[in-house]
């Protein structure tokens, strides 16, 4: 499965970015994070169904600073192969 996400809220400037990373190294999740100037934070990720579910529930937690109000998690289709391990762009 392959995965693109934006996260919403207070996610810039409270270690979203290495918190994606580590959780995604931590599952075996393929993919990138990035942040956007309108203050998201978005990625793709792919991998098995149940490490990118975990995943997922991951992301609308984020790290203990952060404050997620939205998470859009939109199904792709298979292209080229994501970077693994997970990378910050």
């Amino acid at each position: 499965m392959r995965m693109a996400f934006s996260v919403h809220g207070r996610v810039q400037g409270v270690g979203f970015r290495y918190y994606v990373l580590a959780q995604a190294w931590d599952l075996e999740i393929r993919g990138w994070v990035r942040n956007e100037y309108d203050g998201t934070v978005i990625g793709e990720a792919s991998g098995e169904p149940l490490p990118l579910e975990e995943f997922r529930r991951s992301l609308e937690r984020g790290p203990t600073m952060s404050y997620v109000t939205r998470l859009d998690w939109t199904p792709l289709a298979e292209g080229q192969s994501l970077p693994l391990p997970f990378e910050e762009r």
